[in-house]
């Protein structure tokens, strides 16, 4: 027996089911609009501005430091390249680039860094599965390792304009490539400025010693030539029999008076 009233009337899960689910689809879909938003304009002018002052404002030096960053050689895919520079670039901003607390250049280190991790949400997590495919061992100025960051980041905004979901692309494939060549290549390292002027204070001296060594030796040749001539001096009795000059003598005795 059906209750007074019940008769055509739905239950409330056959309405209510369909609207939950639009419901959540108009979330959804305002969430990955926001992302979008995010992920496009987040790395802006005034980020590379920074990185150009840090360049501007290093010393010309010869001196070289060591850091890990992507083998472009290995990894030529330009977004996976990015995906896994962008992971690197966390690091050397937290190790390798540190300047004196308080100090413009702190602060502009300290800014990117924070523009660093609001950029992992743009970022699909397959980089970290293989961290240290396709790295390897750079040894290069301060002013070069900040040429690099700076590129890396002005190719990630460029990137994210024309499109803000392509860092989800998996680049599993790409990384396990590097991996079978080989965890890490051996880095060809330059030699530094130290190695080079002790090299030159040895190669001076040794060219020295080389020279005073030739000329004793020539000095002691001229010596002994000049101590030498007054003795070969041709004498009439060094003469030797049957020459010329001792044939015309004789002649010359054998004439009549």
């Amino acid at each position: 027996m059906t209750a007074p009233g019940a008769a055509g009337r739905c239950p409330p899960t056959t309405w209510l089911g369909p609207l939950l689910l639009l419901v959540c689809l108009l979330v959804s879909g305002t969430i990955t609009e926001g992302v979008s938003e995010h992920c496009s304009h987040m790395i802006g002018n005034g980020h590379l501005r920074f990185l150009q002052e840090l360049i501007d404002s290093q010393m010309e030096t010869s001196c070289q430091i060591a850091f890990e960053f992507v083998d472009q050689e290995q990894l030529k895919d330009p977004v996976c390249y990015l995906k896994k520079a962008f992971l690197l670039v966390q690091d050397i901003m937290e190790d390798t680039m540190r300047f004196k607390d308080n100090t413009s250049s702190a602060r502009a280190v300290g800014q990117l860094q924070e523009l660093s991790l609001r950029l992992k949400s743009c970022f699909t997590k397959d980089y970290e599965e293989h961290d240290k495919a396709c790295v390897r061992t750079f040894y290069e100025t301060p002013l070069q390792l900040l040429e690099k960051i700076k590129n890396v980041f002005n190719e990630t905004k460029n990137l994210l304009k024309k499109d803000w979901n392509i860092f989800s692309k998996n680049c599993s494939n790409n990384f396990a490539k590097c991996s079978s060549q080989g965890r890490e290549r051996q880095p060809v390292r330059s030699p530094g400025p130290q190695l080079r002027g002790f090299a030159f204070r040895l190669l001076v001296p040794g060219v020295i010693l080389v020279l005073l060594a030739v000329g004793g030796l020539l000095f002691y040749r001229r010596r002994r030539r000049n101590h030498q001539e007054p003795q070969t001096v041709d004498s009439p009795m060094e003469r030797p029999e049957g020459s010329p000059l001792t044939q015309d003598e004789d002649r010359q005795v054998e004439l009549p008076v």
